[in-house]
């Protein structure tokens, strides 16, 4: 009996093992045949449904990585951003769809989109391929004709560019022939002179530079060191290599253009130097994406002075959103995440993501972004503990006591690498009543817009005092705060930094929100509200970060 019954659960088990196994290699199958196949194919879009006259939106993303860069967005975040834009109903629309808009005044789709990958890059390919076959978007994969030789493999090669577009999926384009930057001083003004892309990787700190194309080249006193026939040529020869390259490999120049930098052609630089180039551009594209900084082409748009969007790796869906409303005047739908977590909070102002223990607050354009936790007031002493994890260059607050009564408060404000306590008592003017700058930057360094931070913020207010702890260090003890702290609720906040001149709107991240009560002997109390993973949640969150942790790891070594 017990012989019989051994028997039959080791088959059980073989079966249940033979039909996994079966499943993995059906999966398995799948993968291969369609990589290897490419079985995939783009559906072209009904354009005789097509009735808009009020223009399109333009988005290019740098790259594209696994886990993501200061400069490359993350794959994942990538896949959020087309989510977000295929669910308000955005349609992809062709190069030569935007040429038969001006050139024929053709309809595009209510909401037209117009997608571009920069550099060529292997990554972007790879990472954004399942995402245009998911939603059915076309893209423009850009590149540098002096990339067309094949040598650095992070780069697509002309072959693989030219397969990429059989499916429909993608189309082609040029960043210009090469990524070289002139008249440079570096963060201390020492003049370097020219460097091509990888020779001065702190192209970032550097005080000045401008690109190849965009002046005449200088000394280290501006004095120009060529003349206007010198420039001409080294101009000249820039687009003639270029369309030898691309004519040698692709067959022909890509239509479309979006030459480096942006925003300097009509816009102040020399004249002598923008009439060069203004001659090449026309013979050798179709249309010319001058522009960055704004996503929106109306029908007033010109082809060679097109302007296109390029989302930051760091910025949250609701911050392309934000940015498209403001750019559009369409409205938008924010992403709220975690409908369960958004409960306890009321949104005043801006947008608000919650993922599981973290809040991604985005700010208005030059506002605030705005959370009121509800439910959750104290009548007498707290203590607030959150990490702040948005970039270095913007505004997170913790509103300790905001009291939305009396308009009365306790603010303490991480801005720019500086954390201010702000109190604001009944009827009287806000004032700033303490100050700390931690260490940073050397003293010509700025801090880049996405440099990111991860600050542990511990605020205990006492009768009027509040004390500041961060990092695990207690920075102050007794801060004067007066009756701003008499009663209220917990508020976040993120507004932009003036820092940032080429972005208005901002993410403040808050991971782990915990509020207790502080008894009368000074210990920390009942929690009033915890917004930290336990349990189940804990584990999974710390398995998946050790898995990508171990990936990422192994992509980078070999």
């Amino acid at each position: 009996m017990d012989q019989t019954f051994d028997y039959l659960k080791k088959n059980k088990r073989k079966r249940v093992r033979t039909v996994l196994q079966l499943a993995l290699l059906l999966a398995l199958g799948y993968l291969v045949i369609h990589a290897v196949f490419d079985i995939e194919t783009y559906r072209e879009p009904a354009r005789p449904q097509w009735t808009s006259d009020k223009g399109f939106v333009a988005l290019s993303y740098f790259g594209v990585s696994r886990s993501g860069t200061p400069t490359l967005i993350a794959k994942d975040r990538l896949e959020q951003h087309l989510q977000a834009l295929y669910d308000h109903g955005y349609t992809s629309i062709a190069q030569q769809d935007i040429l038969d808009y001006y050139k024929q005044g053709k309809p595009l789709p209510e909401r037209g989109l117009f997608l571009s990958f920069g550099d060529g890059r292997n990554d972007s390919s790879l990472f954004a391929q399942p995402f245009m076959e998911r939603y059915n978007f076309k893209a423009t994969m850009l590149s540098y004709a002096n990339k067309m030789d094949g040598k650095d493999s992070k780069f697509l090669t002309p072959k693989e560019l030219l397969k990429m577009t059989r499916k429909g999926y993608w189309e082609l384009g040029s960043n210009g022939y090469r990524l070289t930057y002139i008249n440079i001083h570096d963060e201390d003004g020492r003049f370097i002179g020219l460097r091509d892309e990888g020779e001065f990787p702190e192209i970032d700190w550097a005080r000045s530079y401008t690109h190849y194309l965009m002046d005449f080249l200088r000394d280290g006193d501006g004095i120009p060191t060529e003349d206007k026939t010198e420039m001409d040529e080294r101009i000249t020869y820039d687009y003639n290599e270029m369309e030898r390259i691309y004519k040698s490999t692709l067959g022909d120049v890509p239509s479309t253009y979006m030459i480096m930098h942006a925003n300097t052609m009509y816009n102040g630089m020399n004249h002598l130097v923008e009439k060069v180039n203004a001659r090449h551009i026309p013979r050798l594209f179709d249309m010319h994406f001058n522009r960055e900084g704004s996503a929106f082409n109306g029908a007033g748009g010109e082809l060679y002075n097109l302007t296109r969007l390029q989302p930051a790796p760091y910025w949250y869906t609701n911050h392309l959103l934000m940015k498209l409303r403001e750019d559009t005047g369409d409205a938008m739908q924010f992403i709220v995440g975690d409908t369960k977590r958004a409960e306890d909070w009321q949104l005043l102002e801006g947008a608000a993501e919650h993922i599981d223990n973290r809040i991604a607050l985005t700010s208005t354009p030059g506002g605030p972004g705005r959370l009121y936790l509800t439910g959750h007031e104290s009548e007498g002493d707290v203590q607030v503990k959150a990490r702040l994890s948005g970039t270095v260059v913007g505004q997170q607050s913790v509103y300790v006591i905001y009291d939305r009564e009396r308009a009365a408060y306790v603010q303490v404000k991480l801005a720019d690498n500086v954390l201010h306590v702000i109190a604001k008592q009944p009827g009287q003017e806000a004032k700033t009543v303490w100050t700390h700058e931690f260490p940073g930057l050397e003293k010509n360094r700025q801090y880049p817009p996405g440099m990111m931070q991860q600050r542990s913020l511990e605020a205990t207010l006492r009768g009027e005092r509040l004390t500041v702890n961060m990092d695990g260090v207690v920075l102050s003890e007794g801060i004067e705060v007066g009756e701003a702290a008499a009663s209220g609720g917990v508020l976040l906040e993120s507004e932009a930094s003036p820092l940032n001149k080429k972005d208005t709107i901002y993410d403040g991240v808050f991971d782990n929100v915990e509020v207790r009560t502080i008894r009368a002997d000074g210990s920390v109390g009942k929690a009033i509200y915890d917004n930290r993973l336990r349990g189940v949640e804990l584990v999974v969150a710390k398995v998946r970060g050790a898995v990508n942790h171990a990936v990422d790891w192994a992509i980078e070594t070999f």
